[in-house]
Parts: structure tokens; C-alpha cells; sequence
């Protein structure tokens, strides 16, 4: 009997419970996870359509881009006043940034004022609110000593939605919080300002205008690097986030990222919330200066959250469910309740007789179950305002993370308002959302100090930083952008080059090397040779089959062996025995031990030919320093080399240059290819000249491939003009200083050693990895040219390219990876428009030759920096527009360019076929 009492008992005091009869009233206020989970996917679909530039003007959430692109660093420093417009007070103060250094930090002092602004002008002329405001700032000026003459650094912060074209233009779209001034919606705030302050006689320059929300994320940031979005949670509501810039169609330009100034208060304006507004939330609308605009700030921000909980209190009481059914009509006026009460009603020890007391200054006479229920719909009021903000941040966050195509987001969010800053249990409930929603995301909350004031200022010290880097950037490059000036006197200069190796019996640095290759293949070459290739840290041996018929036919079989370093810089003999040993491998690999095959030799290296078959070494390049070679022939070695391991027999027929067998190669497949060029970790180039201006020999035949060996120009002094600093320092440090300097400028073993000099200046100028040198970026050869090839890609994400960084110990930020792409690309750049006028000095050479008013030619072209890097392709397969456009370097010729398939070793085994012909 005493457990039906007991049972009896607390079924009476469940029934009884005030707070189970505010659930069920406030039932559409309580949202779950998956609710939750569903509006953070409808906003991201909003931010996807307010970021496109064709869906844009249908979107409720505009996703404004506020032009600003960086977050702070650390380094910005300077004297500037602010102006924070953004209430009905302002704000104006004087902001000092002190630079930090290393680990520690700048500082910001400030000094500030509070103006009143007048409620006439909330709803005047918009000439009379701006002109109030320059008066309060020629006030400020006046009680700090400021002189009004000076021209002042001015940061200004707008609380209202504009869409800016510029980080010191915006347009004011609509105004919010009380403010209806008139006669300025769609000017441009800056100019009014900028004409307000002229009116007023103070000097000054107006160097960023932000929203209070960008300015939050900008003092956060300024303490910590990972802040990167900024969330405003007072009067309004507002959200910005730095996005990737390839997403903000509204503005040019894909590199980097941009704050963008979601403006979410207008979610759901569009209908997208309808199944989530209460009739509550319909009432605020109906009653408000703006139905049917902002309502996801209507159901958050401070401006509202106290008239929602009066009116469900009103309806409570209507229904008889409070106070006994009495309602007083304090609680029927509207603004009796606000968002300051319900922040009290929910303190965590005083908060039930709070609520007892603000009830009672309704003129009502409230119950403690009627307490308890009134303190309840506060907290469901406010909770449900915690959990939409903690929705829509998700949807950023979320973003963020998918962007950055990271699974883990580390990411700081700087906070600000007066429903964040006063309400007691807020924060922790809205940190506890964010972080149970997205798990995987480390998420630290700031809260801003001073933030829109103080983050207005760093937004334009950030700018005046900026400016300041971008100015120092284009200095240090400004040498590698090459002018048609410049580029037309490297043309002379390889004109008269090729000239002087021509005619030249001594010294000259355009060797012009006999090649005594007389003629291109014809299409007729048959049989089975065997090709020999070393050219760099690797020797490749290939089996050619070359069949006529029909159609032209062509087997190959080949491998590969590298060269260790101890033997490229030990000594001849045991280079060519290596040599040897790797022709024995590739002879037992295809089962030809005992063939005696004809063969062919690339070498791609100077050597002064006498015949076909012979050689000698000028000079090493590319690494190589076996002794006792230079100055010896090459084929005598490997055929000594080939007696003394005595397991197989050669007929090497002829040697070829590496160049010369990409022409004959590319030949082969198009009989006007002349020209053979090489762009790889060396550079070279040889043509077809005519036999009558060779001096060096005097066969009777009409012409001659010439190995022009055109990496030497220059080691004459005559490219010194061009030369940058960091050329120099990298043939300085190079095997062979003062030796061949174009190839220096332009081939793979040394364009990334250029780009890490760059770097190394930039970051001891304190433009670049925050001015930290690390060992591995003082390593040299540390940043191979294959690592450009990948940055100056067009197709790598910036994302891609810290990666890049990170993996050779360089921590990149994002506008350290915009750099460093920079820099590739200019030394890429250099390097192809060299190569183009080099280029039309042989070809307009040929055409001179020839006394054609028109060429048309065809260049083979070789090397894994032609084949890999970007902007080579992209310029060689354009040069005929670069040398037919205003530089006028060789308008009179068309170049076709034909890529080289395994080149040299086929081209050796070609040239071969071509010499046992007896057409030579």
C-alpha cells in the first residue's frame, strides 16, 4: 500500500514539474543533433550559392568579400586612429601596433573615446550623422594632442552590410540595429566619410573600411595564427571566415584566400528555415522595422531574444498555464523583456530569484513553479539561439576542412557581443555544440578585446604590411623580368656568338662544334643498331629496330643505369670500364652476347669531332669530373675499355651529341626538322648550317649539323647586365665558376638552386616563413627544380604547395605559398624567354642563310625541364607568337615545335643507319 502512495506520489509532482509543461509548449524550440545536422548543411548550400557569381543575387546570405587577405603575423606596426561605427555610440580611438620579434609578440596600446550618437540623427541625413562623426574625431584629436595637419593612417569600422569593391570602398546594401539614415544606401561609405572629415580640416588617409565581425577575427588573430574566423553575438549576428580565393567568384584573381563577410543573419529569408520558425518567431517578424529580412538573426541575436521569451510568457499566461491566467499589461507591452533579463534569470546561483524579481516589476505575482517555468523558457530561448550559432558555425568550420581538403581542422574563433560576453552559460553551450557536431575539428574559442576597434586598426596595419611586402617582393624580382629590350640584345649577343664559333680557330665561348652529320633521315634507314646514351646521372642503353615499308616502323627495347657520383668524379678509365660493364648487362638482358652490332654513341658532352666516329672531350659539364678525359677521344676510350673486358665486340659508327640525335630523332617523324634543342638538367642546341660558312672544315658537301654548344655564351662577360645577384652566387658556388653562363640561366640543375637563393633573401628580409632561416633552407641544392616544376604549375592548389614546403621543413602560410610560386615562375619565365631568343637568333640565322624572305622550320626538342615544367610548354609551343610579336626577334619565321620521343638514343641509332648508307 505505502509503494502505491510512493509511486502515487511522484507521478503527482512529474505532473507537477513546471519545466515538463514548458517542453511540451516549447517543443519546436528544442532541436536535436540531426536537426541541427540538417541546418548546417542548408546553410552551407547557402554560403556555396552567395560565393557563386551567377547565383549570388538570388542569395539570402551574400558572402560578401571584404578584400582583406591576411590574417595578422605579428610584424605589423604603426600609429593609427580608428573610427567604430557601429551602434548608437561610437567610437573613436588612437591604435599603437609594436612589431613582435621571434616568439614574442607585438602589443597594442589604445586609447579610446565613447561618442553618443543623437537618436534624431539614427533616422537624418546621412550628411549629418558622418559630419557628427568627423566632429567627435576632430574632438578626439584636440583632447590628445593630435595634430589635425598630419596625415593620419584612418581604419573604419561599418557594422552594416556593404559590398565592397576594394579594401577601402563599400557600398552600404541595407542598414540594421535602429539605424535609418537617410540618403545614403548604395554610396560608397568611405567617400562619405572621406568628404565628411574634408569638411571638418583634418588630414588623414582612409586605408580600410571592415565589418565589426572581420575586425573580432583580426585582434584574435593578431594573438593567435590560427585564427581565421571571426563570430559576432550581441545586438546582431555575424559571421566571417577566411575562404579560399579560387571560391570568391565575385572578385579576380584565384591565389590566396579572403575574409568573407558571410552577412548570415538573412539565412533563411529565402524560406530555407520555414519548418524551423516557430509562431513566435513569426510574431518578432511581423512586429519588427524589417519583416520577412534577417530572420536567422531574429531568432539569435540580443536584439530579439527577449521579446521572444515575453511572448511565449504571454501566451503561457493567456492559456492559463502561468501566473494563474493573470497578465498584467507590462508584460503585453512590447521591449518590457530583454535579452539583459533573460541573461539574468539564468545565473547559475541567483538566477530563480532574479527571475522573481524582474516577473514582479511586470506588475506580476509570480509562483516558484511559475519562476521555474519563466527561467526555463529563458533557457530554451537562449539555448536554442546557442545551438543555431553553433549550426552555422559547423557549416563554416565544415568548409573550412573541405577546402583545405585536411581530415583534422585546427582553427581558432575569435568571439565577440553582448549575448556572448554577458550571458552566463552561453559560451558553454555553444562550445559544447561545435565541438560534439564536428568531433574532428580542434576548435579554440577567443574571446576579442576591444575587437572591432582594435581589429579595424590591425586590418590596416595588415594592408600598410602588405603593401610594404608586395613592394619589397617586386624589387628583389624586378631583375629576372626581362624587357624586349634586353631580350633583343641577348639575340645579338647569340647572333654574334654563333658568328664568332664559326669562324673562330682559337677560343670561343659559342663553341660551334662539327658534328660531321651531313644530312636528316629519309625514311629508308633498316636493320638493328645499338644506341648508347649518357647524358646526365644516367646511361641508357637501347636495341633500335628500324623496318621501311608502308608505313615507317620503329622497335626499341631499353635500360637504364645510373651513374654513381664516384665514378662520374673518379677517374676516365674506370668511367668508361662502368660504361663497359653496363653494354655486357644489356647485351645478356636481350640475348645478343655474341651479335656484332652496329652502334651508336650520344654523348652529351663538348667534343671537337674530326669525323663521325671520333671525339674529343672539351670539357665535362652536368656533374661530371672523371680525370684524364678532357682532351682525349671519348669512342677511342670505350672502345679500349670494351677490349680490355673482352666478352663482346662493337662496330661503333658514330658518336652524336645528345641534341643532335633529338633532331635526327624528331626527323625521322617530320623532314623539316633542322633544329635539335635540349632543355633538361643542360642546355644545348644544334641546326643544319651551311658547309660554305664552316671554317673549321672543308668537306665538299653543302651542309653540316653544327653543335652550337650555346650554354658557353656569356662566359665571355657579355650576359653580365642580366645577371642577377643570385646567378651570381650560384655560379660562384657551382663546379665549373665563370663556365657556362646561359645554360646557368636556364637549365634544370641549376634553376632550383636560383629559386632557393631567392627564397633565402626573402626570408632574411623578413618576407617569407616569418623571417625564420632554417638550416634546410641555407642547404644548397636543397630545392631541386623538379620542386618548381610542381609549384609554378597552374593546376596545384596553393594547399598542394604547402605541402611541398612542409615536406623540405619550410612551415609555409598561405601567403608564403603565393610567393614562393611567384618566384618559380619568374625564374621558369626568365629561363624560357632566354631560350626563345636564343632560338630566334638560330632560326633567323638559318633564314639569312638560305635568302628566304619566309622559313618555315621545325625544332626537336628534348629534356625532362622542357617535358615537366609548365611554362616551358607553355612558351615553346607559343614562341612563333613571342618572336613574331612587338619584340620583333625573328618575324619572319614560323617555328613549329615537336616534342622528342627517347630522342638522343634513337637519333644515335638513326645516325648510325644514316652513316652506314654511305650518304655521308
Amino acid at each position: 500500500m505505502f509503494a502505491v502512495h510512493l509511486v502515487s506520489f511522484f507521478f503527482s509532482k512529474l505532473q507537477e514539474d513546471p519545466t515538463k509543461k514548458v517542453d511540451r509548449f516549447l517543443y519546436a524550440m528544442r532541436l536535436h543533433d540531426d536537426q541541427l545536422k540538417e541546418i548546417s548543411a542548408r546553410f552551407q548550400a547557402e554560403m556555396k550559392k552567395g560565393l557563386s557569381s551567377d547565383s549570388n543575387a538570388a542569395a539570402a546570405v551574400k558572402m560578401l568579400p571584404t578584400h582583406v587577405r591576411s590574417t595578422p603575423n605579428g610584424t605589423e606596426k604603426g600609429q593609427f586612429l580608428a573610427l567604430d561605427l557601429g551602434g548608437s555610440r561610437f567610437k573613436v580611438l588612437q591604435v599603437k601596433v609594436r612589431e613582435g620579434k621571434g616568439i614574442r609578440r607585438g602589443g597594442v596600446e589604445m586609447e579610446e573615446k565613447t561618442y553618443q550618437i543623437p537618436k534624431d540623427l539614427l533616422s537624418g541625413r546621412g550628411t549629418e550623422l558622418f559630419d557628427h562623426v568627423a566632429e567627435s574625431l576632430k574632438d578626439f584629436m584636440h583632447e590628445k594632442n593630435i595634430s589635425l595637419e598630419k596625415k593620419h593612417l584612418l581604419a573604419f569600422t561599418f557594422s552594416f552590410a556593404c559590398e565592397q569593391s576594394a579594401l577601402d570602398k563599400g557600398s552600404l546594401l541595407h542598414w540594421s540595429k535602429n539605424f535609418r539614415v537617410r540618403g545614403l544606401q548604395g554610396k560608397d561609405m568611405v567617400h562619405v566619410l572621406r568628404e565628411a572629415i574634408d569638411r571638418a580640416g583634418v588630414g588623414y588617409e582612409v586605408l580600410a573600411m571592415v565589418n565589426d565581425t572581420v575586425a573580432t577575427m583580426m585582434t584574435c588573430g593578431f594573438e593567435d595564427q590560427y585564427c581565421e574566423a571571426g563570430l559576432i553575438i550581441g545586438t546582431g549576428t555575424n559571421a566571417c571566415y577566411m575562404e579560399e580565393m579560387c571560391h570568391v567568384a565575385l572578385v579576380e584573381g584565384d591565389e590566396g584566400r579572403m575574409c568573407v563577410n558571410t552577412e548570415w543573419g538573412a539565412f533563411g529569408d529565402d524560406g530555407a528555415l520555414d519548418d524551423y520558425i516557430t509562431e513566435f518567431d513569426r510574431d518578432i517578424d511581423a512586429a519588427s522595422n524589417n519583416p520577412g529580412k534577417h530572420i536567422f538573426e531574429k531568432m539569435i541575436s540580443g536584439m530579439y531574444l527577449g521579446e521572444i521569451v515575453r511572448l511565449v510568457v504571454l501566451k503561457m499566461a493567456k492559456l492559463g498555464q502561468l501566473f494563474n491566467g493573470h497578465v498584467s499589461n507590462a508584460l503585453r507591452t512590447k521591449g518590457t523583456l530583454t535579452t539583459a533579463h533573460v541573461a539574468a534569470m539564468e545565473e547559475y546561483k541567483t538566477g530563480l530569484k532574479n527571475t522573481e524579481h524582474i516577473l514582479r516589476e511586470l506588475d506580476l505575482n509570480p509562483s516558484p513553479e511559475d519562476c521555474v517555468a519563466v527561467q526555463h523558457v529563458s533557457t530554451i530561448v537562449s539555448f536554442r539561439s546557442s545551438n543555431l550559432v553553433a549550426a552555422g558555425l559547423a557549416a563554416i568550420l565544415t568548409r573550412i576542412k573541405k577546402n583545405r581538403n585536411l581530415r583534422e581542422l585546427r582553427i581558432t574563433v575569435g568571439l565577440d557581443g553582448t549575448v556572448y560576453k554577458t550571458h552566463p552559460q552561453y559560451p558553454k553551450r555553444l562550445h559544447k555544440v561545435v565541438r560534439h557536431l564536428l568531433p574532428e575539428c580542434h576548435v579554440r574559442f577567443v574571446l576579442s578585446d576591444s575587437g572591432s576597434s582594435k581589429g579595424a586598426a590591425l586590418v590596416t596595419a595588415v594592408a600598410q604590411r602588405l603593401a610594404a611586402r608586395r613592394r619589397q617582393v617586386d624589387e628583389t624580382l624586378s631583375p629576372f623580368r626581362l624587357s624586349q629590350e634586353q631580350l633583343t640584345l641577348v639575340k645579338n649577343r647569340m647572333s654574334a656568338g654563333l658568328e664568332a664559333g664559326l669562324r673562330c680557330k682559337g677560343t670561343s665561348s659559342v663553341k660551334m662544334l662539327p658534328s660531321f652529320v651531313y644530312r636528316t633521315p629519309d625514311g629508308k634507314e633498316q636493320g638493328k643498331y645499338l644506341a648508347l646514351d649518357l647524358g646526365g646521372t644516367n646511361l641508357r642503353a637501347l636495341l633500335v629496330t628500324f623496318k621501311t615499308g608502308l608505313q615507317q616502323n620503329t622497335r626499341m627495347h631499353h635500360k637504364i643505369y645510373t651513374i654513381p657520383l664516384e665514378i662520374m668524379q673518379g677517374t676516365g678509365e674506370e668511367l668508361f670500364d662502368y660504361i663497359a660493364y653496363c653494354i655486357s648487362d644489356f647485351l645478356d638482358y636481350m640475348g645478343m652476347k655474341k651479335a656484332h652490332l652496329p652502334a651508336g654513341f650520344t654523348f652529351s658532352f663538348p667534343c671537337e669531332q674530326t669525323a663521325i666516329d671520333t671525339g674529343k672531350l672539351v670539357s665535362w659539364t652536368k656533374g661530371f669530373k672523371a680525370t684524364d678525359c678532357e682532351g682525349h677521344d671519348v669512342v677511342e676510350m670505350l672502345r679500349e675499355a670494351i677490349k680490355r673486358r673482352n666478352e663482346f665486340d662493337l662496330d661503333i659508327i658514330a658518336m652524336v651529341n645528345d641534341t643532335v640525335g633529338t633532331m635526327m630523332s624528331c626527323a625521322y617523324e617530320d623532314p623539316q626538322c633542322e633544329i635539335g634543342m635540349i632543355v633538361g638538367t643542360g642546355t644545348n642546341v644544334c641546326y643544319m648550317e651551311d658547309l660554305k660558312n664552316i671554317e673549321k672544315t672543308k668537306q665538299n658537301i653543302s651542309k653540316m649539323c653544327v653543335n652550337t654548344e650555346w650554354g658557353g655564351l656569356g662566359d665571355d662577360g657579355s650576359l653580365d647586365d642580366i645577371m642577377t645577384p643570385f646567378d651570381i652566387e650560384v655560379n660562384q658556388n657551382s663546379i665549373n665558376p665563370g663556365k657556362q653562363r646561359f645554360e646557368k640561366l636556364i637549365s634544370g640543375m641549376y634553376l632550383g638552386e636560383i629559386v632557393r637563393q631567392v627564397l633565402l633573401d626573402l626570408t632574411r628580409a623578413g618576407l617569407l616563413f616569418r623571417g625564420r632561416v632554417t638550416e634546410t633552407l641555407k642547404t644548397p641544392g636543397m630545392f631541386q627544380t623538379k620542386y618548381l616544376s610542381q609549384i609554378e604549375s597552374d593546376r596545384i592548389a596553393l594547399l598542394q604547395v604547402r605541402s611541398i614546403l612542409q615536406q623540405l621543413g619550410l612551415n609555409s602560410t598561405c601567403n608564403d605559398s603565393i610567393i614562393v610560386r611567384e618566384v618559380c615562375a619568374m625564374v621558369s619565365r626568365r629561363a624560357a624567354q632566354l631560350c626563345g631568343a636564343g632560338m630566334a637568333a638560330v632560326v633567323d640565322k638559318i633564314r639569312e642563310n638560305r635568302g628566304l624572305n619566309h622559313l618555315n622550320i621545325t625544332v626537336g626538342v628534348d629534356g625532362a625541364l622542357y617535358k615537366l615544367l609548365l611554362r616551358f610548354t607553355i612558351y615553346f609551343s607559343s614562341l612563333n607568337d613571342l618572336i613574331q610579336s612587338n619584340l620583333a626577334l625573328a618575324p619572319q619565321c614560323d617555328v613549329t615545335f615537336l616534342p622528342s620521343d627517347e630522342g638522343s638514343g634513337k637519333g644515335a641509332a638513326l645516325i648510325t643507319a644514316v652513316a652506314r648508307q654511305k650518304h655521308i
